[in-house]
């Protein structure tokens, strides 16, 4: 798959959201749902379209005097890359700090909530005492800390 999430930018997203709710849809159709929120002119909306569909993440159908545009990448891997991304972008022991706080700050169902309990319960039993740091020297305090250096 594309590295998508790191070609995507805040506004980008917000028309793929669109688009993969859609399945097909137009320019007209994703400014108008939206225009409520961003206040996006129609200009702007046709310029991120254009953006997505030269990095590849939208494709074009011409119909009639209009194009039909859907996704060449779906939501959910997506998503999980953008997970991915975030976890990668931080010190591996710090993962489960950052996993909490996106649990916190999230609104779940009570089977969401259940679902992660059963994967917490799967995880315990392979999971290691302690998480090593994946960092290079100088990225994190842990990398201090194995140096004997004060880890401040």
């Amino acid at each position: 798959m594309k590295e998508v999430v790191r070609q995507i930018s805040d506004a980008e997203w917000q028309v793929m959201r669109v688009v993969w709710t859609q399945k097909q849809t137009t320019s007209k159709e994703v400014g108008e749902i939206l225009n409520d929120q961003m206040s996006w002119k129609p200009a702007t909306t046709k310029t991120l379209i254009g953006r997505l569909v030269k990095k590849g993440l939208l494709k074009t159908q011409a119909e009639g005097n209009h194009y039909l545009y859907s996704a060449t990448v779906s939501e959910e891997a997506s998503i999980q890359e953008a997970m991915t991304n975030v976890l990668d972008q931080i010190c591996s022991t710090k993962n489960g700090e950052a996993i909490a706080q996106m649990i916190e700050k999230a609104t779940l169902s009570q089977k969401d909530i259940k679902k992660l309990i059963k994967m917490l319960h799967e995880k315990e039993e392979t999971a290691p005492e302690q998480v090593k740091c994946n960092c290079l020297p100088g990225q994190c305090q842990c990398s201090a800390v194995r140096e004997g250096r004060n880890a401040e």
